[in-house]
């Protein structure tokens, strides 16, 4: 049977004081009372201290055999058909401040591709939860692909909302709307400088040609490409009309005299100079002139009756 250990009273206070303020659990010994010694003089009487048996650690600080917090990794049609309603949540969010000509389909793909990309760079170490992660991914695809979209660089960006806080600012500050020269001093910036950034941040309008524009009756629902004309179309009216002029035309230039219709048609069809056009006939420039200038009165006149003929005869 082992010893017990034996200690002065000295100590034993000591040990007791120390072992009373790390477990309420020991209890103090009843103190024995002392005896004499051979020499007659009293002597403290000895006690047996136990060690307290530390306490076994729970088992709620214990971890369990084989557990693990963080969630297992998926397939990729369970992923897709787990978490398409995350992105469609997400997506949902983020373009609720965007313009309705922003194909919601395109953030969506990019959404799932934010997902995909989220499953395949997940830790099961971090001992988060995968949808927490995920979320952060699909948004980052979502605005990367907006980005991609958007015409306007990004500092442009931040100078127009730079402008609109100040603009805002101003307006409330003055109880009415800031005039450009107010704006352009709050900016510190010269008027040159104000309408430049202006023209920068408002230069341009994006419309969609599909978004659908309802009549005035809100029953006509037709899109903005169907009122545009197709430049590769062909115009059938505005040929027959060009024909139909060019034959006048031809027809009263015959019914000119010889000289007449010989100087039109040098000047007009074969790019001659007045000079040249009276070395080929054998005239002077300025007999050319004349009589270039009474064809073309003739042919006013002749062409002015024949279209209204025409015209009266449709």
């Amino acid at each position: 049977m082992p010893r017990p250990a034996v200690l002065s009273s000295k100590t034993r206070r000591s040990t007791t004081r120390s072992t009373g303020r790390s477990s309420r659990a020991a209890t103090r010994a009843p103190r024995p009372t002392p005896h004499a010694n051979g020499n007659g003089r009293a002597t403290p009487a000895l006690r047996v201290v136990t060690t307290p048996a530390k306490s076994a650690p729970s088992a709620r600080a214990l971890p369990a055999a084989g557990a693990n917090p963080c969630p297992a990794t998926y397939s990729k049609d369970d992923l897709l058909r787990r978490f398409a309603p995350l992105v469609r949540h997400v997506v949902e969010r983020v373009a609720a401040t965007l313009p309705r000509n922003v194909d919601h389909e395109d953030l969506y793909s990019a959404g799932v591709l934010g997902l995909l990309d989220a499953h395949a760079k997940f830790d099961t170490r971090k001992g988060v939860k995968f949808e927490t992660y995920a979320v952060w991914r699909i948004k980052g695809a979502v605005l990367d692909q907006l980005r991609a979209l958007d015409w306007v660089s990004r500092s442009m960006r931040r100078k127009a909302r730079n402008l609109d806080g100040v603009t805002r600012k101003l307006d409330q500050k003055l109880g009415r709307a800031a005039s450009e020269d107010e704006v352009a001093r709050e900016l510190k910036m010269s008027r040159g400088d104000f309408y430049r950034l202006l023209d920068h941040v408002r230069g341009a309008v994006l419309v969609s040609l599909d978004e659908s524009r309802a009549g005035e009756d809100h029953q006509d629902s037709a899109t903005l490409a169907d009122h545009l004309a197709d430049p590769q179309a062909i115009d059938l009216e505005a040929q027959l009309e060009e024909q139909q002029t060019r034959f006048v035309l031809l027809r009263t230039l015959n019914l000119l005299p010889e000289q007449e219709r010989l100087v039109v048609a040098l000047y007009y069809y074969e790019h001659l100079t007045l000079k040249e056009i009276g070395r080929t006939l054998g005239i002077s420039e300025s007999r050319v002139s004349q009589v270039h200038t009474r064809a073309m009165s003739r042919l006013r006149m002749r062409l002015h009756k024949a279209l209204r003929s025409e015209r009266e005869a449709a």
